[in-house]
């Protein structure tokens, strides 16, 4: 078995590839949940629907989010009404007193359905309308996940990182205090970042499947640091997990230049160094990483694998999955340190 941590695009891509190097069912992929988000009272999980969307062959991989070629209807019918009585499209995000209130898997992120920021298919809604009932009948949202895995029919095994809230909040410059969904896709990630909080994380912990999953070898693929895998590591006993067993980090990084998204903003926001070196201080427990052959970092003391990292289709991304496994079987076989470039 080997386990992917997902948030964000970056892995999601790379298991294209991964599923052509391991089989399918010895793949399992703990997906980040800080991002999710109560809109209008259903429950919106973006990085589990990727990976899920993904894998059962109906990802929008134009925009890598949502349901290719869906329907919006619900949703414009939604803005038209709230810009027709001046209730404006702008995040409304409830009180406090109602971030408390009913289902505690949505805590410290619920926003109103009133104008909705966030472009939801008319498909993809039916997806989050399910989970947020199959919730309220008692399940757990590990179980949820399952069931919606075997619905769009997953090879590999899909776990949240907890079945207890854990929001993703951005502390700005300004004093504000932004759910990552209202920074990154209604702010265009354009406020200054102070700080990042993952609130509830002390007191949610990683699910006996999670755990399971991280006793197996594991790689950490091109994603966000910060929030992407920064909300799992919050989490507790989950990066002791880590230490314990083979790790393997693909950096989101050529050097100091992101392929793509905010995490180099997200980074000195909370005082790392936007760029490969920084992500490998974030991961002190990763045994391995699979740097972009145009890189010039060096990471002493831990093994590097070279390859050409960018991943724009499913050979990309094999290649990218097969550096991934050399450095595996470089750091599960006990070999030395070193720093190999393949050309594939």
């Amino acid at each position: 078995m080997v386990t992917f941590l997902a948030g964000g695009t970056g892995t999601p891509k790379l298991l294209d590839g991964a599923t052509r190097v391991w089989d399918p069912a010895e793949i399992a992929v703990v997906a980040n949940t800080g991002d999710d988000v109560e809109l209008g009272g259903h429950l919106v999980c973006p990085d589990v629907d990727t990976v899920l969307f993904a894998g059962g062959g109906v990802l929008d991989r134009e925009t890598w989010w949502g349901i290719a070629d869906d329907t919006t209807a619900t949703h414009e019918e939604l803005r038209r009404l709230a810009d027709e009585v001046g209730l404006g499209t702008a995040p409304h995000y409830l009180a406090a007193e109602a971030q408390t209130a009913g289902r505690e898997i949505a805590r410290w992120r619920r926003f109103s359905g009133v104008g909705e920021f966030m472009e939801i298919g008319d498909r993809d809604r039916a997806v989050h309308v399910t989970r947020t009932s199959l919730l309220d009948e008692g399940r757990t949202l590990t179980e949820v996940v399952r069931t919606l895995a075997d619905a769009f029919d997953l090879d590999v095994e899909l776990l949240p990182m907890s079945d207890d809230p854990v929001a993703t909040l951005i502390h700005t410059a300004d004093g504000e205090a932004l759910h990552f969904q209202e920074y990154w896709v209604a702010r265009r990630a354009e406020p200054a970042v102070a700080d990042v909080e993952f609130r509830g994380a002390e007191d949610a912990e990683p699910t006996d499947a999670v755990l399971d999953a991280l006793a197996d070898p594991v790689v950490i693929g091109p994603s966000n640091p910060v929030t992407s895998v920064g909300p799992m590591l919050a989490l507790p006993g989950f990066e002791a997990a880590l230490s314990a067993t083979p790790v393997v980090a693909v950096s989101p990084f050529v050097g100091d230049e992101v392929f793509s998204g905010p995490a180099a903003d997200l980074m000195a926001g909370v005082g790392r160094d936007p760029s490969t070196a920084g992500v490998a201080a974030a991961y002190p427990f990763a045994d391995a990483f699979v740097l972009d052959t145009d890189d010039p970092t060096e990471i002493p003391e831990r093994r590097v694998e070279r390859t050409d990292t960018r991943i724009d289709d499913a050979s990309d991304a094999e290649r990218v999955a097969r550096a991934c496994e050399r450095a595996l079987a470089a750091v599960t076989d006990g070999e030395p340190e070193a720093d190999a470039e393949v050309t594939e």
